[in-house]
């Protein structure tokens, strides 16, 4: 076996062993679909139907799914935390705004912050690792009136995310994030289709352009690379 997701460090080429968080829907198949393609080996989570099931809003749900990731083949190279929920927190309704805040910082920030401080102690075992976060276009410019939460929380991991580059990259552990926009999933609202006559490409981002990037980044090869945000929005959003 040869390819992206394999470690060049072993004369068989042995397949890199990839947790996905979210991985059977929507970006997180993509994702999944061009790991194995490039011949690593994947433990795939969701909340059902899936190698690891498990939800990770709760209280130990992190802790849950990553005990399970590890028990199937006894080590994990790469950490992708995909796995998150576009949650309103409306200002209008104050009960809405707390549950909003309280769901998306579960979700959306905690949760992965957990995975990459286990992936962390397990990496550092293990003569390294990668982890990808997948942020978004509002960690940047902030979300709108409806999901300030979200994009705060959003923000959140990409410091994180940067973070965790400047301090672990002496024990061989990459962190990077991706920060798409609109993105064409089955998961997507009629809202998500109707912005592809606003965007400057004339179409809103597939999500195997976001899969070939997190699976490049996946890899290791470029470890220079580390602390960056690759954004993925066509052009509608340039920094």
């Amino acid at each position: 076996m040869s390819g992206l997701l394999t470690d060049p460090s072993t004369g068989s080429g042995q397949a890199k062993t990839v947790l996905v968080t979210g991985g059977t829907r929507g970006i997180g198949r993509a994702i999944t679909q061009a790991l194995r393609r490039d011949g690593a080996t994947v433990v795939v989570h969701a909340r059902s139907d899936a190698d690891v099931t498990g939800d990770l809003s709760v209280p130990g749900g992190a802790e849950h799914v990553w005990a399970k990731a590890v028990a199937i083949h006894g080590r994990i190279d790469v950490l992708i935390n995909n796995a998150g929920a576009w949650i309103a927190s409306p200002v209008d309704d104050a009960a809405a705004w707390d549950d909003g805040w309280t769901a998306n910082l579960a979700l959306n920030l905690l949760a992965p912050a957990t995975l990459c401080r286990l992936a962390i102690e397990h990496f550092q075992r293990h003569g390294g690792g990668v982890i990808v976060n997948l942020a978004s276009r509002s960690s940047h410019r902030g979300d709108d009136a409806e999901h300030l939460a979200y994009g705060a929380a959003k923000g959140g991991l990409l410091a994180l995310t940067k973070g965790i580059a400047r301090g672990f990259a002496r024990d061989r552990i990459l962190a990077y994030a991706v920060a798409p926009g609109w993105v064409a999933t089955d998961l997507a609202g009629p809202e998500v289709a109707a912005q592809a006559a606003t965007l400057p490409m004339g179409q809103v981002t597939p999500p195997e352009d976001v899969a070939e990037v997190v699976a490049f980044l996946a890899s290791g090869r470029s470890p220079h690379t580390t602390g960056a945000t690759i954004d993925i929005t066509g052009a509608d959003y340039v920094r």
